[in-house]
């Protein structure tokens, strides 16, 4: 665990966030959520720029305008009362797993538990864009949040864009609901954007207004955060589609098996952009022959997702037969041949991070 995660507060379970960070508020999924396919929304991880903003369903209001022929303003009952779609989704911040990046770049340490796999229940905004009517020359919506603070000594609302083929997918939605039951307003009460195969940073939550524009957007959190920075300070383009990654949730790390016993090891693996997981392939080293041929990579058996943007969860048998220190390996393919890397490629603000996953367990 890194040394930046504080305790659990008074009340807290194994099934409560670990706080990273208190103000604001940023916490991990715990390991023992992280087994359950669909991760419990009690128990999943936040990722927050500035103070949590309250507002009741009742005083919610959508302002739609922008590059539109009918600008409008939409209430939560009348959002509630349009047709409603339910997708099982990855959700994962876009900096999971910095810390097992080397130079650590800056930003907060996550572990490999800025992730979950969660059911959201909304409208597609398609029904809304449609509604407004997009006018010639429209490129992007751009979505804000309630939430604002200061980023770079400028006063800004968090904002993101999407191209308009992302924003008007049938699964892009306003979502209302988390794993059966109402947001919670430190997951974007009372209505958030989900954007299926994104990094979370997309999800633009604590949803306010929506516009159309006709120039490629260029907000703080568009072009300045979250943008894949290279060692030499080369720009790639904001963070976008999930990378294909793995993640092993039992055995954990440091836990301790019996030799001759049959082990059964398990994970999750998932990629971005509607794609699938193809393959996930494992590997137990003994630290006395990291490099012997008698350690290959063997297929796992994969189990099938609940939906095109959930995960994938595969299992393995092993029986381990000599004592000692052994590092447990996964690596995923998914549908367009992407592999995970034996090492993440750096970047300055950490995001993408998809190395093969590896727990080390002691068996005696």
């Amino acid at each position: 665990m890194c040394a930046s995660v504080l305790p659990r507060g008074p009340g807290a379970t194994a099934w409560s966030p670990e706080t990273v960070t208190a103000d604001p508020y940023n916490a991990q999924t715990p390991s023992a959520a992280l087994a359950a396919p669909v991760t419990p929304a009690g128990a999943l991880f936040v990722r927050d720029h500035f103070a949590v903003p309250r507002t009741p369903p009742g005083a919610w209001r959508l302002r739609v305008e922008g590059a539109v022929r009918t600008p409008y303003t939409l209430d939560h009952a009348r959002l509630a009362a349009l047709p409603h779609r339910e997708l099982d989704v990855v959700l994962e911040c876009a900096g999971n797993g910095r810390s097992r990046m080397s130079p650590q770049p800056r930003g907060l340490p996550w572990e490999q538990r800025a992730v979950g796999c969660v059911r959201f229940a909304g409208v597609p905004f398609r029904l809304l864009a449609e509604r407004a009517g997009v006018a010639p020359g429209a490129v992007e919506w751009v979505f804000t949040g309630a939430d604002s603070g200061t980023v770079r000594g400028r006063r800004t609302a968090f904002e993101r864009s999407l191209p308009l083929a992302v924003a008007l997918h049938p699964d892009t939605l306003l979502a209302t609901r988390l794993d059966g039951a109402p947001l919670t307003p430190e997951h974007g009460a009372p209505v958030r954007l989900v954007v299926p195969g994104r990094f979370a940073v997309a999800d633009v939550k604590w949803l306010t207004g929506v516009r159309a524009v006709t120039e490629p957007f260029a907000g703080p959190f568009q072009t300045e955060e979250y943008v894949y920075v290279d060692a030499d300070g080369t720009a790639g383009g904001p963070v976008a589609g999930l990378r294909v990654k793995s993640l092993i949730t039992s055995p954990e790390q440091d836990d301790d098996l019996r030799r001759g016993r049959e082990t059964v090891l398990r994970g999750h693996a998932w990629t971005g952009d509607g794609e699938a997981v193809r393959r996930v392939e494992v590997r137990t080293v003994h630290e006395d022959e990291p490099d012997a041929e008698a350690d290959p990579w063997r297929d796992a058996v994969l189990a099938e997702p609940s939906g095109p943007y959930a995960w994938t969860d595969w299992s393995a048998a092993w029986t381990p037969r000599a004592p000692g220190r052994y590092r447990i390996l996964a690596r995923a393919t998914d549908a367009r041949g992407e592999v995970q890397p034996p090492r993440a490629p750096w970047n300055a603000g950490g995001y993408g991070c998809n190395p093969v996953a590896a727990v080390e367990v002691v068996v005696v």
